[in-house]
């Protein structure tokens, strides 16, 4: 029977499980190694281990001896090159990876700084219609001064006699 397009074909179950392999597995791993290689810790033991190379093959037991000194520790020469060759992409991509969180930093700052400045900006906005809003409002001092000069008036008008009852009289 043929299988139908417009259906998803059905997981095949093998015997062995497949492994899934996490995307970001390699650049976690390779970041954990770079960040081991910069401490003091990997010097101190890198420095105990390559002087007990060397101990053993100048003063160790002639038979027991695996990378002569006369031959300038070959041996020694060559682990610590294949140490180095395999460091240095390890720390590239380690670099590589914090470059990227880098950026992104830099991004999510970038538009934080964007939304701060256009907050700032509609504030500076408000502001300034608010002071405009309020020039055109009555102040205390306004109202004030405004009462002051209307009890004046009534008094002037009060002491003074009036012309109607003058003309009346």
């Amino acid at each position: 029977m043929a299988d139908r397009l417009d259906q998803p074909r059905s997981t095949r179950r093998t015997i062995i499980p497949r492994p899934r392999r996490e995307e970001d597995a390699a650049g976690r791993l390779s970041e954990s190694i770079a960040r081991f290689l910069g401490t003091p810790t990997f010097i101190i033991w890198l420095t105990i281990f390559c002087v007990a190379w060397i101990a053993w093959n100048s003063w160790g037991p002639e038979a027991l001896r695996f990378d002569k000194a006369s031959q300038g520790f070959t041996a020694l020469t060559l682990m610590l090159s294949l140490q180095a060759s395999y460091a240095a992409p390890l720390i590239l991509l380690a670099q590589n990876r914090q470059t990227d969180r880098d950026r992104v930093q830099y991004e999510q700052d970038r538009q934080r700084a964007e939304r701060n400045l256009a907050d700032t900006e509609f504030l500076a906005r408000e502001m300034a219609s608010l002071r405009i809003a309020l020039s055109e409002v009555a102040t205390r001092d306004f109202v004030r001064s405004e009462l002051r000069n209307l009890m004046e008036e009534m008094r002037e008008g009060r002491d003074e006699p009036d012309d109607d009852a003058e003309r009346d009289g």
